[in-house]
């Protein structure tokens, strides 16, 4: 598996709420309390939390959602969103539970152009490690799954074809993504214009 590099070396970078991470909505905070309802270890409630965000919110695309979401407060309330956007409200959702989790990305190929596709790190106290999540939702030929041995994700990267992995877990959103999803209203022009690399003062893709 590839070594995980951390952008910051603080640990409470990886705990911050923002304008887009805002687990003091009342709403996530709710479904928080949910989750964390008989659940007793770090690992058990990281899985909870993310199988809730997988399953249960919709990757926009595969229902033919029109709707552009960002705030990981506004993909609980319209129940759907991007990769891109389901890898905010998980963030949310764990770093209200003092779970450190941060952001990943990947370049892989859609329509012939290489796109970023998002997903997340999250650091668990009990084994001390980071894992990768990718909570972007399952279907046919897309099976990620919790795992804390072996990495269970949506793709594989496929080097050959110009597909990349960036090992470097962000304790932000890269700013590209967020301007792509605050600039389109609907799911196909962001399909259209979906980023193709991290900002200019990120490293790895």
């Amino acid at each position: 598996m590839m070594e995980l590099l951390w952008e910051e070396n603080d640990m409470e970078a990886y705990l911050q709420s923002s304008d887009i991470i805002d687990f003091e909505d009342e709403n996530i905070k709710h479904i928080a309390s949910i989750l964390l309802k008989d659940t007793y270890t770090d690992v058990d409630l990281a899985e909870k939390v993310y199988c809730f965000v997988r399953d249960k919110i919709k990757h926009s695309v595969d229902i033919q959602g029109t709707i552009v979401t960002c705030n990981a407060s506004e993909v609980l309330k319209q129940q759907q969103g991007s990769c891109f956007a389901k890898a905010h409200l998980l963030a949310a959702i764990l770093r209200y539970l003092k779970i450190p989790t941060g952001f990943c990305y990947q370049g892989f190929q859609m329509n012939d152009n290489i796109v970023l596709h998002g997903l997340n790190a999250v650091y668990l106290k009990s084994i001390g490690k980071w894992i990768r999540l990718d909570a972007r939702g399952n279907k046919p030929n897309v099976n990620a799954e919790f795992s804390i041995i072996k990495e269970k994700l949506a793709f594989k990267i496929r080097d050959d074809i110009g597909e990349s992995d960036s090992p470097v877990i962000y304790a932000k959103p890269d700013s590209n993504v967020i301007e792509a999803l605050r600039k389109y209203e609907t799911i196909n022009e962001l399909l259209q214009r979906l980023p193709s690399k991290l900002s200019i003062d990120s490293k790895g893709i």
